[in-house]
C-alpha cells in the first residue's frame, strides 16, 4: 500500500488547514492528498504530484540527500505525469552545494540527429514548413533523450545512492499502479486523436478506446521493467543495446495502430534518428547564468536554455527603470514591459551556440539600462518591440524580431536537504504527450523536443540562432532558478509551461521580492505572460484585478487562458527552516512536504 507519510499531513495541519482522509481504491491502493504548502525542518520537497513528493520525502527521511530525493521523485513523475516528463525526454538540473557554496548545472537537453539540417522541418513536396502538429506527431520531432544520463550523472557527482536504488520506488509505483485523477484523464482526452494512432500508446492509455476512468488504477509494468534495467545496467543501457534499438525502431517505423482510435489530420512521418545518434549523446555542464537583483544573487540555466538569460535580463531592466515610488500597477507594468524586451532580445540572439560574450552582455546592468530607457511609466510600448542593438548605445534598437512562442507542457521539482543542498530541476517531453509514441514493450513516451527549433528563418536577413542542425540542441525556455542571499539559499523555484516558463518564474520572483507577498501568496496569485506579443496572455483573475489599470496605460490583452505554469518552490527561513510551496489549484494542484513540521 502506498501511503503519503503522515508528516506531510501534519505539516499542513500546522497551517490550520484540515486534512481529509484519502480515499481507498481497489487493489489496496491509497491516493495521497495534495498539500500545496508545508513548513518545517530537516528537508523539503515540492513537486506537481503527491506520489512523487512522498517518494522524495521518504528518501530524505531515510538519510538521502537532495540529489537522491530529486532523482527518485523525478522517476516517479515519469510514472504519474508521463505526458509531461520522463526518460524519453530531457531537461536542466541546477544544484547548490552547501559545503562549497557553489552552483552547478547539467544540460540534459535532447539533441537532433546527425542527419538534421536547417531544412529539417521543411516539406520537400512544397518547400513550406510542416504544420506544428504534423511535425510533432512524427518520428522527426524526437531528439536523443538526456534524462537517463542526467539522473545517473547527478547521483554519481553529488548523490549518495545508486541509480538502481533511486529508481526502485518509482518502479514499484509503476508496477502496483496509482490512482487516476481528473487531470491525468483530461490530458489523455486532449490528445486522444494522436494517441489513438499508435498501437503501443493506445494499449496503455486508451483501454477500450477511452481514457481511463477517474479513480481507476493505472499500471505500467513495462516502465517498471525499464527502470529496473537501467538500475541494474546503468544509463548506458538506454543509449546502446536492445533498448536503443527499440527507440530507433519506434522513430524510424512508428508503431501504427491496426485499428486507430479517432482520426488524425496528418500523415505519420518517420524520423531519421539512428543508434549512432543515441550512442553519441553527451551531457554538458555549462556554468550557470548569474545576475544580481536587489541584494540577491540569482543562478539559472545557460544555453541551450534561454531561461537564465531572459529572467536575469528582465529583472535587471526592472531594477534599472522602476522608480522607488512605484505602485503595484507600476510594478506590474514594468514586469510586462521588461518581459517583452527580454523576449525580443532572446528571440533575436539566443540559441544553442550563442557566444558567451553575447550572453554576458544581455544579462549585464549596462544592457539593462540601455533597454530600460525605452519604458515609459505611463504608456506601454507598442508590441512587438524590436530587439536591442548589441553594437548600439542609449536606446538603440535593431530591425528584426522573432516569433512569439506558445506554452507547452513540462514538469518541475524543488528539493532541499538538512545539510543545505538544493536541487532545482525542470524536465520535459515538450508538448503534452511528446510525439505520442510509446516505445513498444518499454512503457515510456518519446519527446517532440525538436519542434522547439524554428522551422524556418525568423530573423529576416539576420542569422537565426535557433534553426535545426546536426547534433544541435533546440533553444529552451526552462528556467530552474536558485536565489542566494549572502551566499546561502534564499529561494529556489521553477515551472513548466513552454515559453511562459520564463514569465512564470519572473512573476513569482516579482510577487515575492517587489510586491512583498509571502511565497504561498506569490505562487497562488493570478498570472499574466507578455512574450512580446500584441496581446497579453493572462488568467481571468489577473485581467479582472489589474486589467483596468494596465489598459489605461495602453496594454492590450489577448484571449484569457485558464492557467499559466505549474510552479514549485522552496524558501529558506532562519534557523534552517523551509517553506515548501506548490500550486494550490493549477494543473490539479501540486504537493509540498517537509521532513519535520516542528523542531
Amino acid at each position: 500500500m502506498r501511503l503519503l507519510p503522515a508528516l506531510t499531513a501534519l505539516s499542513l495541519t500546522t497551517l490550520g488547514v484540515a486534512v481529509a482522509s484519502p480515499p481507498a481504491h481497489a487493489g489496496g491502493h491509497t491516493a495521497p492528498p495534495k498539500v500545496p504548502t508545508a513548513t518545517g525542518y530537516g528537508g523539503a520537497v515540492s513537486t506537481v504530484d503527491a506520489d512523487a513528493t512522498a517518494i522524495g520525502l521518504d528518501v530524505l527521511r531515510r538519510g538521502g540527500n537532495a540529489v537522491d530525493a530529486a532523482v527518485a521523485a523525478a522517476a516517479a513523475i515519469g510514472v504519474t505525469e508521463p505526458f509531461s516528463a520522463g526518460i524519453g525526454g530531457g531537461g536542466f538540473f541546477v544544484y547548490y552545494d552547501a559545503r562549497s557554496r557553489t552552483v552547478s548545472t547539467i544540460d540534459g537537453r535532447e539533441t537532433a540527429p546527425a542527419a538534421a539540417t536547417e531544412k529539417y522541418f521543411i516539406d520537400p513536396a512544397d518547400g513550406l514548413p510542416y504544420d506544428f502538429n504534423e511535425a510533432r506527431v512524427s518520428g522527426l520531432s524526437a531528439g536523443v533523450p538526456g534524462t537517463p544520463a542526467t539522473w545517473e550523472t547527478a547521483l554519481k557527482r553529488w548523490g549518495t545512492r545508486s541509480l538502481g536504488a533511486a529508481l526502485e520506488p518509482a518502479a514499484r509505483l509503476a508496477e502496483r499502479g496509482f490512482v487516476v485523477d481528473a487531470t491525468f484523464r483530461q490530458q489523455i482526452a486532449d490528445i486522444a486523436g494522436a494517441f489513438g494512432q499508435f498501437e503501443s500508446t493506445k494499449k496503455l492509455y486508451l483501454p477500450g478506446g477511452q481514457p481511463p476512468a477517474v479513480g481507476s488504477i493505472q499500471r505500467n509494468p513495462d516502465m517498471a521493467a525499464t527502470y529496473r534495467l537501467l538500475g541494474k545496467r546503468g544509463a548506458g543501457a538506454f543509449y546502446r543495446g536492445a533498448l536503443a534499438e527499440d527507440i530507433v525502431e519506434t522513430v524510424q517505423r512508428p508503431p501504427l495502430a491496426a485499428e486507430p482510435v479517432g482520426t488524425w489530420a496528418y500523415p505519420i512521418r518517420p524520423g531519421v534518428l539512428t543508434e549512432a545518434d543515441l550512442a553519441a549523446y553527451r551531457l554538458r555542464f555549462p556554468a550557470p547564468t548569474r545576475s544580481d537583483y536587489r541584494g540577491l544573487t540569482l543562478y539559472g540555466m545557460s544555453t541551450p536554455s534561454s531561461g537564465g538569460t531572459a529572467v536575469g535580463e528582465a529583472l535587471n531592466i526592472i531594477e534599472a527603470g522602476l522608480p522607488k515610488s512605484a505602485t503595484t500597477a507600476d510594478k506590474l507594468h514594468y514586469y510586462l514591459e521588461s518581459s517583452a524586451l527580454a523576449f525580443a532580445d532572446r528571440n533575436r540572439y539566443v540559441g544553442a551556440y550563442t557566444e558567451k560574450e553575447v550572453l554576458k552582455k544581455l544579462i549585464s546592468d549596462r544592457w539593462a539600462a540601455q533597454r530600460a530607457c525605452e519604458i515609459s511609466r505611463t504608456t506601454a510600448l507598442t508590441k512587438p518591440v524590436p530587439p536591442g542593438d548589441l553594437n548600439g548605445s542609449g536606446c538603440a534598437t535593431a530591425t528584426t524580431g522573432g516569433k512569439v512562442e506558445e506554452g507547452q507542457s513540462t514538469s518541475n521539482l524543488t528539493v532541499a536537504d538538512r545539510w543545505g543542498n538544493v536541487v532545482e530541476y525542470t524536465f520535459t517531453l515538450e508538448a503534452t504527450g511528446g510525439n505520442a509514441m510509446v516505445v513498444p514493450g518499454r512503457g515510456f513516451l518519446l519527446n517532440n523536443e525538436l519542434t522547439d527549433f524554428n522551422f524556418a528563418p525568423t530573423q529576416g536577413a539576420a542569422p537565426d540562432p535557433n534553426l535545426p542542425g546536426p547534433g544541435k540542441r533546440p533553444r529552451s525556455s526552462m528556467s530552474p532558478t536558485i536565489v542566494l542571499k549572502g551566499g546561502k539559499p534564499f529561494l529556489a523555484l521553477g515551472s513548466p509551461g513552454g515559453a511562459s516558463i520564463i514569465t512564470t518564474v519572473l512573476q513569482v520572483l516579482v510577487n515575492r521580492i517587489d510586491l512583498g507577498m509571502t511565497l504561498p501568496q506569490a505562487m497562488a496569485a493570478p498570472r499574466a505572460s507578455q512574450r512580446n506579443s500584441a496581446g497579453i496572455q493572462a488568467e481571468p483573475a489577473f485581467r479582472t484585478t489589474y486589467g483596468p489599470q494596465l489598459t489605461a496605460r495602453g496594454h492590450t490583452f489577448g484571449p484569457d487562458v485558464a492557467e499559466l505554469g505549474a510552479a514549485t518552490a522552496i524558501e529558506f527561513t532562519r534557523g534552517g527552516g523551509f517553506i515548501a510551496t506548490a500550486e494550490p489549484v493549477r494543473r490539479g494542484g501540486g504537493a509540498a512536504a517537509v521532513v519535520h513540521p516542528t523542531r
